[in-house]
């Protein structure tokens, strides 16, 4: 029931979606103020070199992009794969099938920035000798997980829970199948970090695993940059960052990932998702937590 009342608003012509977007976005920022807080404290403590009338400028474009997004997502529901391509514009796709035909698996890094739901449709683009992958939370409520995992597998994606992703990726490997998958990695991990990068100017615990992963893989590793020209279209285009994850100096990996990604950011900040409360982990609740044992925990890989 769920999937097709959202099948239906899908229907509607993109100007239409926009118009309530528009309306959502007046409610969120001006009305409601949702997560404002939050909102105010990360870009305030990320760009201090600007002043009231920027941050303010960046927040209600923020709130803007935040309800287009939704709104692009839903119509993911009717969108066709003609009108995908046309409003999802990929770049430069030879660095990863080149490394598909060659039979080596590819790592997509990725962040919440722009609409990372579209990417789901990257299985148009890539070689079909690859198995197109990517790791998702499982939501609590099993009607909006179904509801998102049928929008985010329509354009042939494998969506695969994160507790399950390291065992789907060994039987490919053992198949002979090389693999592309997606990590957004720029998600707030619980206190069993291994890495501290400095990001946005803070000190940012990170997710490892993308790293640990791809070295298994022995995983060419690329930065998926996206743009936004306009309303309701994006660009994407690859970025490498390494040609075998399992050749390279530890931790090099995830550190250039989040430089790619904060150069990114920068470009257009409104399109980040700054209602994430990325920062909630310092490094004094790690160490605390961790106690004599956190200096290893900050070597282990």
């Amino acid at each position: 029931m769920l999937y097709k009342i959202i099948y239906l608003l899908s229907l509607l012509p993109f100007r239409v979606l926009y118009a309530i977007s528009d309306v959502l976005a007046w409610i969120a920022c001006d009305l409601v103020g949702y997560r404002r807080e939050v909102v105010r404290g990360n870009l305030s403590s990320s760009f201090p070199e600007k002043n009231a009338k920027e941050l303010r400028s960046i927040e209600k474009k923020f709130y803007r992009w935040l309800c287009d997004y939704f709104m692009e997502t839903i119509k993911l529901a009717s969108m066709s794969e003609k009108k995908m391509r046309k409003r999802l514009k990929v770049e430069n796709i030879e660095i990863i099938n080149e490394a598909v035909r060659s039979g080596q698996s590819v790592s997509l890094y990725l962040g919440h920035f722009c609409n990372w739901e579209w990417v789901s449709s990257l299985p148009l683009h890539i070689d079909r000798t690859a198995q197109c992958a990517q790791i998702y939370h499982p939501l609590e409520n099993k009607s909006f997980d179904r509801l998102l995992y049928r929008l985010r597998t329509q354009f042939g994606a494998n969506n695969i829970p994160m507790a399950d992703i390291l065992q789907r990726l060994v039987a490919w490997k053992r198949e002979g199948v090389p693999t592309v998958t997606g990590y957004i990695a720029d998600q707030a991990p619980g206190l069993n970090i291994h890495l501290f990068i400095e990001f946005l100017r803070h000190e940012t615990g990170v997710y490892t695993g993308p790293e640990r992963i791809s070295k298994f893989l022995g995983a060419k590793a690329v930065y998926a940059h996206m743009s936004r020209p306009k309303r309701g279209y994006y660009t994407l285009r690859f970025i490498p960052i390494s040609e075998n994850v399992k050749k390279e100096k530890i931790f090099r990996t995830s550190h250039e990932y989040f430089h790619l990604l904060e150069e990114n950011i920068k470009e257009s900040p409104q399109y980040w998702l700054w209602s994430h409360r990325r920062w909630k982990r310092s490094r004094a609740m790690f160490n605390e937590y961790h106690g004599e044992k956190a200096s290893d925990m900050l070597t282990h890989l």
